[in-house]
């Protein structure tokens, strides 16, 4: 893959990410067994998630039980022909706990064939 490519889908998810449109994504440029990875397992749940459906679930996990105020990602940062970071920072409100946060993270993805394959998200 070319550093153009790379930098490309670094770009559209970057895009897509800052203006809210990040779930059109799922279907064009992820892989179908794409796998993410969270630092952390989410309360009852896996740390990973594997394919788009199990990806789709782990968003309506996020949104069922957050409400983000504001996001924003800055990036990409490419890493050799195949991975990409992004630095992100959220405002958001657990909806149990009534806690407001702000948080930063990096996710690191990996591209193969113009498709990510693999997100893996540090916090």
């Amino acid at each position: 893959m070319s550093k153009d490519s790379l930098r490309s889908v670094g770009e559209t998810l970057v895009a897509a990410n800052n203006d809210g449109s990040y779930k059109d994504l799922i279907n064009t440029i992820y892989a179908a067994d794409c796998v993410s990875v969270e630092a952390a397992a989410p309360p009852g749940g896996s740390a990973e998630a594997h394919g788009i459906e199990a990806i789709k679930g782990k968003w309506a996990w996020w949104e069922d039980n957050h409400d983000v105020h504001d996001t924003e990602a800055v990036g990409p940062y490419l890493h050799g022909e195949d991975r990409f970071g992004v630095v992100f920072s959220i405002d958001v409100t657990n909806k149990a706990s009534g806690e407001r946060v702000k948080m930063q993270e990096i996710a690191l993805y990996t591209v193969k064939d113009g498709k990510i394959v693999r997100e893996e998200f540090f916090y």
